[in-house]
């Protein structure tokens, strides 16, 4: 993972997502969204997590429309503005925040193996309380 800072969109390859989120056709973008949580809430816990990066960054989207949540103003996230998003893809968020942020996941070993491994997860948890606290169905 090549990363400057730890922003939900501060690493290669949570940026060439917020790509990807910006060449889907409007009406496709909450299911890119969901394909990437989906992808990191299917793994077992016992398998090594690869790419939990793109989970954070669509879960700092889907946060963007919750009470509380922030809006994603790095240059690195998507230019293209998100329609309203399906509230269940909130509990998915949280789930798959739970995962990327437990044992076996590479982002975490690597944050925490940068040094910066609490600062990265205190980030997470603030991402993971609004999307807990909003409603989700």
């Amino acid at each position: 993972m090549g990363a400057w800072d730890i922003g939900h969109f501060d690493n290669d390859t949570a940026a060439d997502f917020g790509g990807r989120v910006d060449d889907a056709p409007p009406e496709k973008r909450a299911d890119v969204l969901r394909d990437a949580l989906t992808a990191v809430v299917g793994t077992s816990p016992q398998d090594y997590l690869d790419d939990g990066e793109v989970a954070v960054a669509a879960a700092a989207l889907i946060a963007t429309q919750c009470p509380g949540g922030e809006p994603v103003t790095t240059p690195y996230g998507p230019k293209k503005p998100l329609p309203p998003l399906p509230a269940d893809l909130r509990p998915l968020a949280v789930r798959a925040l739970d995962r990327v942020t437990a044992e076996n996941s590479e982002p975490l070993e690597l944050w925490t193996d940068g040094g910066a491994g609490e600062q990265w997860l205190a980030g997470v948890a603030a991402l993971r309380a609004v999307l807990a606290a909003a409603p989700g169905e």
